[in-house]
């Protein structure tokens, strides 16, 4: 059970928020009660939906990779509502169930191409308490992304910092179809929504 439940829209008064509303619900097909939650103080809201659209969507480091990042480091910190929601991100953005499904084993998979395994060494490390983020991480993230891709590779799982406790803090409540992508391809692996069933 959440420990604040997401605002309807009829309780919203901002134009600007209810319009960035719609675009989740044409683009994803709801709108997550994270953002329905932190609607209570629109500045925050609107910063947010801001920071992850110029984090997530802007740029030149593939959407699908940034997606990958995300979800492992959501994976790293434990938040299962994050981790829905990345899968499934990363299903919208290309990324097969069976690539998804194996991204624990993405240092020795076939799956995952060189530069997509130094990105995601970063979203697991930096979503790892304490942080293990090394020199030597860095090194090889060098080898395959200028420094404004590592800019954006370091910002997407620095977004999920904030996203993994925002939604393990409030208990948020999943919502029925990225539930049901995660169950479908992360399920197998022991991946339960947890706290954040309905």
């Amino acid at each position: 059970m959440p420990h604040l439940s997401p605002l309807e829209d009829s309780s919203i008064g901002d134009e600007d928020i209810l319009a960035s509303f719609a675009h989740y619900r044409d683009t994803r097909g709801f709108v997550p009660n994270s953002i329905r939650t932190m609607a209570r103080r629109p500045a925050i809201v609107r910063a947010f939906m801001a920071l992850n659209q110029a984090v997530l969507y802007e740029g030149t480091v593939p959407t699908e990779t940034k997606m990958l990042v995300s979800l492992a480091s959501s994976m790293a910190a434990g938040c299962r509502y994050c981790q829905s929601h990345m899968t499934n991100l990363s299903s919208i953005y290309e990324a097969s169930d069976e690539k998804i499904a194996a991204l624990w084993e993405f240092e020795t998979s076939d799956l995952f191409s060189p530069a997509e395994r130094a990105a995601i060494a970063i979203g697991i490390r930096a979503g790892t308490v304490p942080n293990e983020a090394s020199a030597a991480d860095f090194a090889e993230l060098a080898r395959h992304f200028d420094e404004g891709q590592i800019v954006e590779i370091v910002a997407s799982a620095a977004l999920f910092g904030y996203l993994n406790r925002w939604n393990d803090t409030m208990a948020t409540t999943l919502e029925e179809f990225p539930g049901g992508v995660a169950e479908r391809v992360i399920g197998p692996a022991g991946w339960t929504a947890g706290k954040h069933a309905s």
